[in-house]
């Protein structure tokens, strides 16, 4: 079944949960006889994809899902060969062949009419870009997500790309951190930054989705939902969906007991695990009626924060730093010292990973190996 983040996705302009300026920003981008490149930026959660969508729905019309292209920059990080990848995404022809991908035109340069619009889709300015006879209007889009994770040398290759970019095509750069990029790339577009969503847009989205699913939600719920969501939308409409899926949209104590997974007595339950070498356990439970094998240990605690409670890695790291520097735990300063070093690790490998388990699997590996030097750990 489609998450609500998909099902409730804004179709128009309109509907964004942004700022009147920035909803005027992008439908000026999308609308304009000559676009401009964009650099979408902004916290997580706030839209920042569903924006690029929707310019995108706009300037190429209903057919736009062909030709807009998209490479998550982070997938490229730490990969070998990752520069070959990223040069043969912008030029498919090969590196010694002037086809590039933003010099190609499309069939709906000249015709737009080849794709209709499928029932209930409709153009997010309200009204489809009329084709002026003789000029050719954008046809193509390339999007770069996490284009913040590119690196020097892939940013130097995109410049020149975008020197010498078709005028029917337009690069979307998608970044949290948009001081990454070099001073060339930004001069080169136009930037619209997404502040975190305000508390009461949060709320009044919710409730818009409530009433939208035909669920009872208590106000209480709705606003203790906004505050542990700190801005993020994504997260707030996540987290009512799960709310929702086990019954609790009426239960404040349900969201009670998610704030406090999230606070430091989570992440201070999960380090003490850890140092006691349970990374990994295996326990009996009765599940529907028969014994079922379930994973324990502090690995299973890394499990509940992220996929019951919806908390994301960062969220994580921030939770366990704070445990650390705030002397929650009783640890020797040289204890500390390593473990701090190897949280800043798994940060780093969180950052190139798009699996971000598995650095947090050997997180806790590392403080086990910790915990049994400084006779912490059974065995």
């Amino acid at each position: 079944m489609a998450s609500w983040l998909s099902i409730h996705a804004p179709r128009t302009f309109d509907e964004l949960a942004v700022p009147k300026s920035v909803r005027d920003a992008l439908l000026s981008a999308s609308l304009a006889p000559e676009p401009p490149h964009l650099l979408i930026t902004g916290p997580a959660g706030v839209g920042k994809t569903t924006a690029w969508r929707l310019v995108a729905r706009q300037m190429l019309g209903p057919g736009w899902q062909a030709t807009t292209h998209i490479l998550q920059a982070r997938d490229l990080v730490r990969q070998s060969g990752a520069m070959s990848k990223f040069e043969e995404f912008l030029r498919p022809g090969g590196a010694g062949s002037a086809d590039t991908l933003a010099g190609r035109l499309s069939l709906d340069a000249y015709d737009r009419r080849i794709i209709t619009a499928a029932e209930g889709d409709v153009a997010p300015a309200g009204t489809e870009i009329e084709i002026t006879p003789g000029r050719i209007p954008v046809s193509r889009l390339i999007v770069i997500e996490d284009a913040d994770h590119l690196g020097g040398i892939r940013q130097a290759y995109l410049r020149r790309m975008m020197e010498t970019v078709g005028s029917a095509s337009r690069f979307i750069l998608v970044a949290r951190a948009p001081s990454r990029l070099i001073d060339a790339l930004r001069s080169r577009t136009r930037m619209i930054r997404i502040p975190g969503t305000e508390r009461d847009v949060v709320i009044t989205t919710m409730e818009g989705i409530s009433t939208a699913e035909s669920i009872e939600v208590d106000q209480g719920v709705l606003g203790d939902v906004a505050y542990i969501a700190e801005g993020n939308l994504r997260k707030a409409i996540f987290t009512l969906e799960m709310l929702d899926a086990r019954g609790y949209t009426r239960d404040r104590s349900a969201v009670h007991r998610l704030v406090q997974a999230t606070t430091l007595q989570a992440g201070r339950h999960l380090l003490e695990l850890a140092l006691r070498g349970r990374v990994v356990e295996w326990r009996w439970e009765t599940v529907r009626g028969r014994k079922t094998k379930v994973l324990a240990g502090a690995l299973a605690e890394v499990d509940r924060l992220m996929n019951d409670h919806g908390l994301q890695a960062d969220d994580l790291i921030a939770q366990l730093h704070d445990v650390l520097v705030g002397r929650r735990l009783s640890l020797s300063d040289d204890l500390r010292e390593e473990l701090l070093t190897f949280l800043a690790d798994c940060d780093t490998q969180i950052r190139t990973s798009i699996h971000a388990r598995i650095p947090f699997e050997n997180f806790l590996h590392k403080v086990a190996e910790s915990g049994h030097r400084h006779g912490l750990a059974f065995g």
